[in-house]
C-alpha cells in the first residue's frame, strides 16, 4: 500500500499530497495580490512550478486543472498568460468557473492534479 505524503502541513490544510503516482494540489493563490490578472496567474502558476517540481513532476504532467475567477470578465487575461504557460500538446483537462475568494485581493486561485 502506497503512504500518502503531505508536504507543507498546517492545522487545516496542506499545500500538497502525493499518494503513488498522483500529486494533488491545494488551491494556489498569489503572494501579491495588488497585480492584475495577468501578474497574479504568472505568480500562481509559478507556485504551481515550483511545487510540483519538489516532487519530480512538472506542468507537462498535469491531469486536470480548476480555475476558479473572482471575475468571468478576467477570463481573457487569464488565459493569454495560462496559453503560454502549458506546454504543446500535453495541454490537460480544465474548468474555470467565477467564484468569491477568499481575499477579495485576490483575482484567480488555480486547483491541480498531476501524474508525478
Amino acid at each position: 500500500m502506497n503512504p500518502i505524503e503531505r508536504f507543507d502541513v498546517g492545522a487545516r490544510m496542506s499545500e500538497m499530497a502525493v499518494h503513488g503516482d498522483r500529486v494533488f494540489l491545494a488551491g494556489q493563490v498569489a503572494a501579491d495580490g495588488s497585480q492584475d490578472i495577468g501578474g497574479q496567474t504568472r505568480q500562481v502558476l509559478a507556485a504551481i512550478d515550483a511545487l510540483l517540481a519538489r516532487v519530480g513532476s512538472d506542468k507537462s504532467k498535469v491531469l486536470m486543472t480548476l480555475i476558479y475567477l473572482a471575475d468571468i470578465g478576467d477570463f481573457p487575461g487569464m488565459n493569454t498568460v495560462w496559453d503560454a504557460w502549458v506546454v504543446p500538446g500535453h495541454t490537460p483537462p480544465r474548468a474555470t468557473v467565477q467564484a468569491r475568494l477568499a481575499r477579495p485581493e485576490w483575482k484567480v486561485e488555480i486547483v491541480v492534479t498531476a501524474a508525478r
